[in-house]
């Protein structure tokens, strides 16, 4: 899947890495109007919820910008751009299930566990797939770590049991954004996997190191849309429930 640059910028038809960018940028950019626009309707109990929905799309819709004008003038991957948004959206991310379960006793100590969780994964991750490509596996595995142990704390550690303990609202909430990090992210792996030699175990799954990026931006890039719009929607959703 070649990369092809045109000179005048715009994005070749045949280009489906740079048109994935385009996309994610117009859809997340829509994504943080609407969450913005209504603050205003939103009771103050889940205002911040809400908030940080609209910072998460809008942050990224800045970098999905900057990354497909990367892609367009280069052809490569940018790779340690997508790092750096995530370094800021995954966190905010995790902040959400924190604030959802803040009114059953949530305490700041589950706030860093879920924080310091996905800063390991994305730090593991980011020298697996460019500092130490010679042990992108075992990089992958604590990245992989990592990710299941915030798993586990939302599927049955302390934010579950204490979204089960709020409403009805929050604990079905809860299980939404769940099903979100269970098979949502999952798709984050799976990208790591196709784009780095020895991904899987040692086994190099896509030969052409450059089609590999491809690939990996294509999946990285509907999964960012899907994952971060989605879990924007249920907070808003929940915030209309509860008021």
């Amino acid at each position: 899947m070649p990369t092809q640059i045109l000179l005048t910028g715009a994005i070749d038809p045949h280009n489906y890495v740079a048109f994935t960018f385009f996309v994610g940028t117009m859809a997340m950019m829509a994504a943080s109007v609407f969450f913005f626009f209504e603050l205003n309707a939103t009771s103050a109990t889940w205002r911040t919820s809400v908030l940080v929905s609209g910072l998460i799309t809008f942050i990224a819709a800045v970098h999905y910008y900057y990354m497909r004008g990367y892609n367009l003038e280069t052809g490569d991957s940018p790779t340690f751009f997508r790092y750096v948004d995530w370094m800021l959206t995954v966190p905010l991310m995790c902040v959400e299930f924190y604030l959802i379960t803040k009114k059953s006793g949530a305490k700041i100590a589950l706030l860093w566990k879920l924080i310091f969780a996905s800063v390991v994964m994305l730090v593991t991750g980011y020298i697996g797939e460019v500092l130490d490509l010679d042990h992108s596996w075992q990089w992958g595995l604590v990245s992989g770590l990592a990710y299941f142990y915030i798993v586990y704390l939302i599927w049955f550690g302390d934010v579950a049991k204490l979204a089960n303990a709020g409403s009805p609202a929050v604990a079905a909430a809860n299980k939404t954004l769940a099903w979100f990090v269970l098979v949502g992210w999952a798709i984050y792996p799976l990208g790591y996997i196709l784009g780095t030699p020895g991904g899987l175990f040692g086994a190099q799954l896509v030969s052409d190191a450059n089609a590999a990026k491809h690939y990996m931006d294509i999946v990285y890039n509907i999964g960012d849309a899907i994952n971060k719009i989605g879990f924007g929607l249920v907070i808003y959703t929940l915030s209309r429930k509860e008021s």
